[in-house]
């Protein structure tokens, strides 16, 4: 199903779980692809070594992987939708290169501080879990055993928010220099965060959450 919810919320997923399950939800830019800021062109999307490999695996154990995205530069004029689709085709076309597929994404063009009707703190554009919450309702998942994965503190603050089991920062992306933030929210936090190196090393932890032997 793909469907543009509103002007500023787009989401294609496949149908939903007969059987409520846990999921991993990924940001897209920095943990899937490289961040090169506001990415808005084929040329530019560049996977992370490693990055299909770890989207497989979550495919072999019938997990739900799930991509939500913050899309600001829809919002602030920097592309369009079509810019947005056309990426987006083209990155789930080189992971199914490789083997891998997404059982759903969801984005979100609004902004504080972007122009017209997205000119908003809507509830899907994160750290606001309406994304997650969409997903979970939309693909009957169980969103109290799902984690995200994620370069960003408002990543983490979304899972949080969601009230998901857990939440991974990875150091690819602009992980590295969030990583103080998010070491000061897991005091308080009651969804479990940790901190890895690459997507690789996260979908090991989940899998071990999750109790999946490899």
């Amino acid at each position: 199903m793909k469907c543009l919810q509103s002007p500023g919320v787009f989401h294609h997923h496949n149908e939903p779980l007969l059987t409520p399950a846990p999921a991993v939800f990924l940001d897209r830019d920095g943990v899937l692809v490289e961040e090169t800021g506001y990415l808005h062109t084929i040329e530019n999307a560049i996977l992370i070594p490693g990055a299909a490999h770890a989207v497989r695996r979550l495919n072999l154990h019938h997990i739900p992987a799930i991509i939500v995205t913050n899309q600001a530069g829809i919002a602030r004029g920097y592309y369009a939708w079509k810019d947005f689709h056309t990426v987006q085709t083209h990155i789930e076309q080189e992971f199914q290169r490789h083997g891998a597929r997404f059982d759903g994404l969801w984005a979100c063009a609004h902004h504080p501080n972007g122009a017209g009707p997205l000119a908003s703190d809507h509830p899907f554009r994160k750290p606001n879990p309406g994304m997650i919450l969409d997903a979970g309702t939309k693909l009957n998942l169980d969103l109290s055993r799902s984690w995200l994965i994620g370069d960003k503190t408002i990543d983490i603050q979304a899972a949080r928010n969601a009230s998901l089991a857990g939440a991974i920062l990875v150091r690819t992306g602009y992980g590295k220099s969030m990583e103080d933030e998010v070491r000061a929210l897991t005091a308080s936090a009651p969804t479990a965060i940790h901190l890895c190196e690459t997507l690789t090393d996260a979908v090991t932890v989940i899998l071990h959450h999750l109790g999946y032997n490899e």
